[in-house]
């Protein structure tokens, strides 16, 4: 019998979007996944790292976390999860030996990835906490130890070495952000500047599955290396995604992958059009209890559109401009470099680019008049 093992990662307990709170909509898909774990009925659940949404987690998010592994652990169910980038390694581990009763491993801190959490008689699952060049260098005494690539693969090879030895399903569950993945812009906190966080598929090799957080979008980055994504869309560059976890049937050398869809409790959307087609079209209206981003087509400026567009979209989060609109291509900046003491040609580049329609005659009188009472205050003070 393969060795059945339930992914998912990037839970981000107690994160915002924008201003909205989503730890209802966190609970609610948290909900969804312990039905689908009484569903299926899977060996073990693991979790890839980026539990909480910040190293120091409010204590809504803490309660929660409570609430799901106790009901988890109420079904016989083992658990093994990881910190990622985003928790606090210690914090995560704390209480971690006495949950280990509950079949509940927590593992924040680096130091025992070649010992395996044990699934009697179905596999092993080897842990990876994310890994912090700096830490393992001061940690190894190895001043040599430069990037996340090295870091990766000296903290990888203890627990690929022990894998080797064994006789049944291996799995590595790591937090990493792999070369070539499609990453997702405005939702995933950058490891570190550039490529320098980037970590080559290889690094995750040596096992008959490698469950991966980080990365946002659910994807395979090479044969039996996996992101499962994250639990719930939190940017509207994820709009598109489709949510899930994966149930995934490990032998050895092989592994197959389910898709297990959760929902969300509200959806993550993008719509366009004038205000007066948002506020009336009737294919809009099955968008009114999620979270919106509009873009206006209008021309000129809209005076108040949030609160106007909230009228029908009542989690509506953000309004924006559709960039085509200004008449000419380039930043603002850029487009007004040559205007520097020239008011009234600084003043018609700021009214086409917000209204996109030049200066009437009344307008630039008005506008002259108001820079030379200015200038008149600035002389007699």
């Amino acid at each position: 019998m393969p060795f059945r093992v339930f992914h998912s990662s990037d839970w981000h307990l107690g994160r915002t979007f924008l201003e909205a709170s989503l730890l209802e909509d966190q609970a609610w898909v948290l909900d969804r996944l312990i039905e689908a774990l009484r569903d299926t009925r899977p060996d073990v659940l693991v979790v890839a790292g980026d539990i909480y949404d910040r190293a120091v987690p409010a204590k809504d998010a803490v309660e929660l976390l409570d609430d799901v592994l106790w009901r988890i652990a109420d079904l016989g169910i083992p658990v093994v999860a990881i910190a990622g980038n985003h928790d606090s390694p210690e914090r995560l581990s704390f209480g971690a030996r006495l949950l280990e009763r509950s079949q509940v491993h927590l593992r924040g801190t680096l130091g025992a990835e070649s010992k395996p959490v044990v699934i009697p008689g179905k596999g092993y699952v080897y842990a990876a906490p994310f890994v912090d060049p700096d830490v393992v260098r001061t940690t190894l005494a190895d001043d040599t130890l430069r990037g996340h690539a090295a870091a990766t693969e000296r903290v990888v090879s203890a627990a690929r070495r022990d894998a080797a030895g064994r006789d049944l399903p291996t799995v590595l569950v790591a937090h990493a952000f792999v070369q070539g993945a499609r990453t997702t812009p405005d939702s995933e906190r950058p490891i570190s500047v550039g490529t320098a966080g980037s970590v080559p598929a290889a690094a995750f090799s040596g096992f008959d599955y490698a469950a991966l957080g980080h990365l946002h979008g659910p994807q395979e980055v090479a044969p039996g290396i996996r992101y499962s994504g994250s639990l719930l869309k939190y940017s509207f560059s994820e709009a598109t995604h489709e949510k899930a976890a994966f149930l995934v049937e490990v032998d050895r050398g092989s592994s197959r992958a389910e898709p297990i869809l959760l929902g969300q409790k509200r959806d993550v959307v993008r719509i366009r059009g004038t205000m007066k087609e948002l506020l009336h079209r009737d294919d809009l209206a099955r968008y009114a209890g999620d979270y919106v981003e509009a873009t206006l087509t209008d021309d000129g400026y809209v005076v108040d559109a949030m609160h106007t567009l909230r009228s029908r979209f009542p989690h509506i989060l953000n309004v924006r401009r559709d960039p085509s609109t200004p008449g000419e291509a380039g930043t603002f900046a850029s487009r007004v470099a040559g205007t520097a003491g020239d008011d009234q040609a600084l003043f018609k580049a700021f009214l086409e680019d917000v209204t996109s329609t030049a200066p009437t005659e009344a307008q630039a009188a008005c506008f002259a008049d108001a820079v030379e009472s200015v200038a008149r205050e600035e002389r007699d003070s």
